[in-house]
C-alpha cells in the first residue's frame, strides 16, 4: 500500500498512475471493433420470405424494399407509396449508381405487387433487381 506521509517525510516524489496510455488503448480497441463489424442492413419490418432451392446468396445488397404480407412497401425504414417507389429507387441510385435492388416479400404477398415493384425499380434504372428468398427446401 501506497504511504504518501511516508513519502513525504523521506521527501521523495509521490507516484502518479499515469492513465493515459490506458485511455489510448481503449480508443484504438474501440476503432478496431468499428472497422472490422459488418452491418446488416434490414428492410425495416418482419418478412416471412419463401424459400427456394436454388436460392444463392448475395453478397451485398444496397438497396432493399420489403413488402409485407399486408401489401405494404418499405424502404428505408419507412412506408412508400407504390407511385413513390421509382422515385426512391432513382434518389438512391444516383447517391450509388452501382447498387442493386433486392425486393423481400413476405410469401403471402400479392405477386401483382411484388411485379409492380420490380416493374418501377427497372423504370428507376435499376440493372440488378432481384428477389430474396431463404435458402432450403421448398415448403
Amino acid at each position: 500500500m501506497l504511504n504518501i506521509s511516508a513519502a513525504r517525510r523521506t521527501g521523495k516524489q509521490p507516484l502518479e498512475l499515469n492513465i493515459a496510455p490506458l485511455i489510448d488503448m481503449v480508443f484504438i480497441l474501440l476503432i478496431f471493433f468499428l472497422v472490422t463489424t459488418s452491418f446488416v442492413k434490414e428492410t425495416g419490418v418482419e418478412i416471412s420470405r419463401p424459400a427456394a432451392s436454388t436460392a444463392v446468396a448475395k453478397a451485398k445488397a444496397t438497396i432493399l424494399i420489403g413488402v409485407t404480407k399486408d401489401n405494404t412497401i418499405h424502404l428505408d425504414h419507412r412506408e412508400v407509396d407504390i407511385r413513390a417507389v421509382r422515385a426512391n429507387v432513382e434518389r438512391c441510385l444516383a447517391e450509388n449508381p452501382q447498387g442493386s435492388v433486392v425486393i423481400v416479400a413476405d410469401k403471402e404477398s400479392l405477386t401483382g405487387l411484388v411485379i409492380t415493384v420490380m416493374d418501377a425499380c427497372k423504370l428507376a434504372g435499376a440493372e440488378n433487381v432481384s428477389i430474396a428468398a431463404s435458402i432450403g427446401r421448398k415448403g
